[in-house]
């Protein structure tokens, strides 16, 4: 696990401090970043945004498609969850606790914005800091890289729709036109420069994609640490009047987290599936493509929206609660069946 893994939640909190105090000593230049926008998208943080996804969009290996009948249990696991369980507690989540439970300290504005931002989140399954999970738990690697293929070609056509409907049913408006463009600039076109991308560098040699995306890796961090920035410098007097808005969107983000990953667990337990499938399989559908929630929030709601806002507090809780996951998953792997025999001890890392 890299520097930038390792310390995300240390990287997004200073940013969040940095933010918010150059919001508070410096509000005019925030506002005049949010003024560049082309069809609701902030042409700033687009290319922040475009910065942190395209070096993951490079590595996933869509050769490994061919494999998606090798363990499939696994597989209709996780897709199950990300795609049928997943966003609807999150959207339930937030109803309760922003319609309910926190109503008396949160204005109904507000409170559908959080609700939003948590939505967005719930239907944007985890890309790219998977990878680092499954290793971390010592998973099967192409299995991994399977899943995390499978879940792309189904964003592609599934989030636009998923997300227009929890967003309606929670009495929500969203245009569609604005949402469909987001799902075509933060999801098919990285796919298809990082299928394009890959492609040429394999030609090259068989190290070039790692070496590749090992130097763009620095850019990616400054790309999130400056959208973080960005939100936080834009949301500062908002966090000032309103210290407790982070923790209250914290509180049903981690529930879910923990929710969702016990259901994925009781389920990898009753298909008997190996360990090393199981762990990841958990994991994926646990964790959240960050990157795109937060594109797609500051597209249909602004860069100083409750739904942006949100989506970033999501960074902040994600990394603390899915280490804390894959200690669980690492201490109990006496509960699952042992690895195959005919596989190695460990696959290569990706």
């Amino acid at each position: 696990m890299g520097l930038f893994e390792r310390f995300l939640t240390v990287w997004v909190a200073l940013g969040i401090v940095a933010g918010v105090g150059l919001g508070l000593l410096a509000p005019g230049a925030f506002q005049l970043i949010a003024g560049l926008e082309l069809a609701h998208v902030n042409l700033v943080v687009a290319v922040f945004i475009w910065v942190m996804i395209y070096p993951m969009m490079i590595q996933i290996d869509w050769t490994a498609v061919k494999d998606v009948g090798k363990k499939p249990r696994g597989l209709l696991l996780t897709l199950v969850v990300n795609w049928l369980i997943k966003p609807f507690t999150m959207a339930a989540l937030g109803v309760l606790f922003f319609q309910y439970i926190f109503a008396p300290w949160v204005d109904a504005q507000s409170a559908s914005e959080y609700i939003a931002g948590m939505i967005l989140l719930g239907v944007a399954p985890c890309t790219a800091m998977v990878f680092v999970w499954s290793q971390l738990v010592k998973g099967d690697a192409n299995y991994t890289l399977v899943q995390v293929s499978v879940n792309d070609l189904i964003m592609v056509v599934a989030f636009a729709p998923i997300a227009a409907f929890l967003l309606g049913v929670t009495n929500i408006t969203v245009p569609w036109e604005t949402l469909v463009l987001s799902t075509v600039l933060y999801v098919v076109l990285p796919l298809a420069a990082g299928m394009a991308t890959r492609h040429v560098l394999q030609r090259r040699s068989a190290h070039a994609v790692g070496d590749f995306v090992a130097r763009l890796k620095p850019w990616s961090v400054i790309g999130l640490i400056a959208t973080v920035v960005l939100l936080f410098g834009f949301q500062a007097q908002t966090i000032v009047d309103k210290p407790l808005v982070i923790a209250m969107i914290a509180v049903p983000l981690i529930i879910q987290s923990y929710g969702i990953f016990i259901i994925s667990y009781i389920g990898a337990k009753a298909l008997k599936l190996p360990h090393n499938v199981a762990g990841p399989a958990c994991l994926i559908g646990t964790s959240n493509f960050f990157e795109l929630a937060v594109a797609v929030a500051i597209s249909l709601f602004g860069l100083q929206s409750g739904a942006a806002l949100a989506t970033v507090v999501g960074v902040l809780v994600e990394v603390p609660v899915m280490l804390s996951l894959v200690a669980i998953i690492n201490r109990t792997q006496h509960w699952f069946a042992p690895r195959p025999a005919s596989e190695p001890a460990r696959n290569a890392a990706l």
